[in-house]
C-alpha cells in the first residue's frame, strides 16, 4: 500500500487469471447471466463444448481473494485469541464483511489522497504490536493504545489529505 503507484496493476495481468485461462475454455464474450454455456466446436460441426464465460473468470477472482483476505487473517485473530468460536466466527465475518469494505474504502481513499499511506501506518502499527507486545508491554498490547494509535493515524491522513487540497476545492468552486 504504501509503495503502490498511480497506476497499479491490470486484472488482466494477474497470475491466476492466466493460468484460468490457460486450464479452461473461455468464452470470448458474456452470455447474459450464465457462468457456463454450451457453444459449437470450431472444427467439429455438430458438436458442443461447455466453455466458461468471462463472468465465471470474474467471480472465481473475486472469491480466490475473500479467501486471501480470510487466510490473511488468521495469525491476526490467534495474536488475539485462542478461543476456536471466536476465531472461526471472525474468519467467516471476514469474508462476508471485507469486500463491502473495500469497495467503501476504496471510495474513501479516491476522496483523501493520503489516507492510503495512514492505512499502511496502520498496518505496519498492527504487525509490529504482533511481533513486539511480548517485548514492549509482557503480553498484549492495551486495547486503548491500540485503538488510540489507530484512531490518531487514520485522522492525521485524512487531516492531512484536507490541508493539502484545501486550495484545489477553491479552484474547482470558482
Amino acid at each position: 500500500m504504501l509503495f503502490v503507484s498511480e497506476n497499479p496493476n491490470q486484472v488482466r495481468d494477474s497470475a491466476l487469471l492466466a493460468w484460468l485461462r490457460r486450464h479452461l475454455r473461455v468464452s470470448p464474450t458474456t452470455h447474459g447471466h450464465d457462468f457456463l454455456v454450451r457453444l459449437p466446436h470450431p472444427n467439429q460441426p455438430g458438436r458442443k463444448l461447455l466453455y466458461a464465460t468471462p463472468l465465471l473468470l470474474a467471480l472465481l477472482m473475486v472469491e480466490f481473494t475473500d479467501v486471501i483476505f480470510a487466510v490473511d487473517s488468521v495469525p491476526a485473530i490467534f495474536a488475539i485469541t485462542s478461543d476456536p468460536f471466536i476465531v472461526y466466527t471472525s474468519n467467516i465475518f471476514a469474508v462476508l464483511g471485507l469486500r463491502a469494505l473495500y469497495f467503501a474504502l476504496a471510495d474513501v481513499v479516491q476522496r483523501f489522497r493520503y489516507l492510503k499511506y495512514s492505512l499502511a501506518a496502520v498496518l505496519v502499527f498492527i504487525g509490529s504490536k504482533i511481533f513486539l507486545g511480548d517485548f514492549v508491554f509482557g503480553g498484549k498490547v492495551p486495547a486503548s493504545l491500540s485503538l488510540a494509535v489507530t484512531v490518531v493515524l487514520i485522522a492525521a491522513g485524512i487531516a492531512y489529505s484536507l490541508w493539502r487540497s484545501r486550495g484545489e476545492a477553491k479552484g474547482e468552486a470558482a
